[in-house]
């Protein structure tokens, strides 16, 4: 097959996608790698129905990636994830929007252009969690305590849409939940509110409760490859956050499986592999050079 992997300078040397590149290399698979952004372009030639296979994204949220890959899927060409699902997760308020309709465990969440506009917020709304909608690895994601700890009025930084969810009270670990065509995987890991807290990354049992919170976000979202960030709060999970093509770090032989992945999406058979709810699962050559 031959692929086109988008790849943003932020993952240029990043095992994911690196190794699954070289991984589908290994097999016999051609894969082109183009950088949005790093070079002059002529997009009549880039994006060509019919010249590869697939595409597969792996940028920066609010990078340029996802516009070509949107074209890509304009002309015809299948993409990994689908491009529009893809869109539903980058802009988080919208992810917000979705996964309420979809009846999801998600926070209240409010929008606005300014972080001192939060302050219109009940006090009983506080301690928020304030980050941009097209945030992505943890980027800028703060920990308000009250509304006079949001900054004064024309001191925000400049940006675009924040959003905000009143913070669910934990014990300051994440459990991150990757699919990988069909396949749930958990982990646990140090939530980036709570720096100090001496939880260490690992594998962990998945539950069945939990195993159908991530399968409903699959399924809400269109997506085949993703990552889910739940944390457990008074009421039972909250689903925080939702990844396209996260980094699947701690999944047993993560660059395989998700290499025969990105190959069964690309080829003909598009029915998605829908994780079965309640069944948990235990714990190149580039356009200008080599991958």
């Amino acid at each position: 097959m031959r692929l086109c992997f988008l790849v943003e300078e932020q993952y240029r040397y990043d095992g994911m996608p690196v190794d699954v590149i070289r991984q589908l290399t290994a097999w016999g698979h051609r894969v082109d790698v183009l950088r949005p952004g790093g070079s002059l372009m002529t997009l009549s030639e880039t994006v060509r129905a019919g010249r590869h296979d697939a595409w597969v994204l792996k940028t920066v949220s609010g990078g340029p990636g996802l516009t070509l890959l949107e074209g890509a899927a304009a002309v015809g060409l299948t993409t990994v994830n689908d491009a529009r699902a893809i869109r539903g997760v980058r802009d988080k308020a919208l992810a917000a929007v979705i996964a309420e309709s979809r009846g999801l465990p998600v926070p209240p969440t409010y929008a606005a252009m300014r972080a001192e506009d939060f302050a219109e917020l009940p006090a009983s709304a506080y301690p928020l969690v304030v980050k941009p909608a097209d945030g992505s690895s943890g980027r800028a994601v703060r920990l308000v305590p009250d509304p006079e700890r949001l900054p004064a009025p024309g001191t925000s930084e400049a940006g675009g849409m924040l959003i905000a969810q009143p913070y669910v009270p934990n014990a300051g670990v994440d459990l991150k939940v990757y699919c990988v065509d069909g396949e749930l995987y958990a982990t646990e890991r140090r939530s980036p509110l709570h720096p100090d807290h001496p939880a260490r990354e690992r594998q962990v049992p998945l539950t069945g409760e939990v195993a159908d919170i991530a399968a409903e976000v699959g399924a809400a979202f269109g997506l085949d490859l993703y990552g889910v960030d739940i944390v457990f709060g008074p009421d039972g999970p909250v689903v925080v956050d939702v990844n396209d093509f996260p980094s699947f770090r701690q999944v047993p032989d993560a660059v395989a499986r998700v290499a025969r992945a990105v190959l069964r999406l690309a080829g003909a058979d598009r029915t998605p592999a829908v994780p079965p709810p309640a069944a948990p699962v235990a714990a190149a050559r580039g356009l200008g050079g080599r991958a």
